[in-house]
């Protein structure tokens, strides 16, 4: 790997606190454009970084062959040239270049997605469709489910949770989210007794074998479960529910976050229950309220 992308990951890991998985994100897209630097120029050194040899017509070839030669869609070509601002502002604190030539960058503009979610209803079924099987397998599952609803928990956060991890005498989780941040997350009685069942009885058969697995959450043979597994089990109880809309993990969280604003929840708390560092991030859920803001206005205003 080229030196100066190494000291770039080290860094983002090291003193930005990025996950592993962020980290290859950037690794990926730094290589690549590495890749075609070398093809469109042979960098010269002379003592000085083959980084201080790009400017910005080579940026801007090489964002035009992301869009056309290779057909990225503008929300990975605008990752892609962040990832390279990035790093370009990394190398220009360092003094690695004396000028920073992704300043004058743009970047594609990318209109946000705003999140799919679930209704009431359509929770409601996929938890009680989960929630009669009798199986350790099942019961796993339907823990699984309920505490995504219940929490906001990302999948990865969800999948890195030990046993340890949880207060049993008050009812609450520790996890470590994104740039390795500590939060408390709450759970409510139905999920919380759903979770202890599953401790007492589907863990405790499942780990049979591995009497020192520390993993809440386990597979048949007794290990730790991984994110794929858990969008499987999303699939499968999303079928059974009959819930045509393609759903993932991520569904629950967005389901979770977007239900208790139209209850009544604060963006604030919303935010911190979700482990937002910004809550502009948070904001786009009050996207997803305004018809039922309206809704409510028709219903309650004495002259609507």
């Amino acid at each position: 790997m080229e030196p100066s992308i190494r000291s770039f990951l080290d860094h983002l890991i090291v003193e930005k606190g990025f996950s592993h998985n962020t980290s290859d994100a950037y690794r990926n897209d730094l290589t690549q454009f590495w890749e075609f630097y070398q093809q469109k120029r042979k960098p010269s050194v002379n003592g000085h970084s083959p980084w201080a040899y790009v400017d910005i017509d080579l940026l801007n070839e090489y964002i035009e062959s992301l869009r056309g030669a290779r057909g990225y869609r503008e929300t990975t070509t605008a990752r892609k040239v962040a990832a390279i601002k990035s790093f370009f502002g990394f190398l220009s604190e360092n003094g690695t270049i004396t000028e920073d030539p992704t300043q004058s960058l743009g970047s594609p503009k990318v209109g946000r997605n705003l999140p799919k979610y679930l209704t009431e209803d359509e929770v409601n079924r996929l938890l009680d469709g989960a929630a009669h099987s009798g199986t350790p397998e099942g019961q796993r599952d339907a823990t699984i489910l309920e505490l995504l609803y219940a929490t906001g928990l990302r999948v990865g956060e969800l999948v890195s949770l030990d046993v340890s991890s949880l207060d049993l005498n008050e009812s609450y989780i520790r996890c470590w989210g994104k740039g390795s941040k500590e939060r408390i997350v709450y759970v409510y009685p139905k999920a919380w007794d759903s979770l202890q069942d599953y401790i007492k009885r589907g863990r405790k058969t499942l780990v049979a074998s591995h009497k020192d697995q520390r993993a809440l959450f386990v597979n048949h043979r007794g290990e730790r479960l991984t994110r794929q597994w858990v969008w499987n089990i999303m699939k499968r109880y999303g079928a059974k529910a009959n819930i045509t809309a393609h759903i993932t993990p991520h569904t629950l969280r967005h389901s979770f976050a977007t239900h208790l604003l139209q209850n009544g929840a604060s963006l604030r708390h919303v935010q911190e229950l979700l482990g937002h560092s910004s809550i502009s991030t948070t904001q786009v859920y009050t996207h997803l309220t305004d018809n039922y803001v309206h809704d409510e206005y028709e219903k309650s205003h004495p002259r609507a």
